[in-house]
């Protein structure tokens, strides 16, 4: 399964601002933007949808930014994905309403798909935001940036 680009800028902005939880100053989300060469307006889209659902507080104006709404412990990856992901639809016999297989109802292909399915999201709904954070690094000043590796992608 292949996660949409919605949910993969999801999790960054959340990963992003719980690495950054300590700031004094919020990050922004200009600051996300440019750390992750997104679109400023995509992820403004994406910061609206995780805050209107009780993600992220976002404060607007000098000094504004954007925050964890509840604490990293508590927000479950699978409920991120669930969100976020509008379709989990894998084959098209999982939707009978869409299905012209003419195996669908003898083909076992369907369920395990299905429990494929089932068992991914059952480990996603075992990982908290606060376990895909980077451990701390030793020194680091609580206004620095997230420590994450610098990463080169190819383009």
């Amino acid at each position: 399964m292949r996660l949409t680009h919605w949910t993969d800028y999801s999790l960054r902005v959340l990963m992003y601002c719980a690495a950054s939880e300590e700031r004094p100053q919020a990050p922004t989300i200009a600051e996300i933007a440019q750390a992750h060469d997104i679109s400023h307006s995509h992820l403004t889209k994406i910061v609206m949808t995780l805050a209107a659902h009780g993600y992220l507080q976002t404060t607007r104006g000098r000094g504004g930014g954007i925050r964890l709404m509840r604490s990293a412990k508590d927000i479950v990856i699978g409920d991120v994905v669930r969100l976020t992901e509008s379709d989990f639809d894998m084959v098209e016999c999982f939707d009978p309403e869409k299905s012209r297989c003419a195996m669908d109802g003898s083909c076992r292909l369907k369920r395990v798909l299905q429990t494929a399915l089932e068992r991914y999201l059952a480990v996603l709904d075992d990982v908290r935001l606060s376990d895909l954070l980077p451990p701390p690094v030793r020194g680091e000043h609580k206004t620095a940036r997230p420590s994450w590796p610098q990463i080169t992608v190819a383009r």
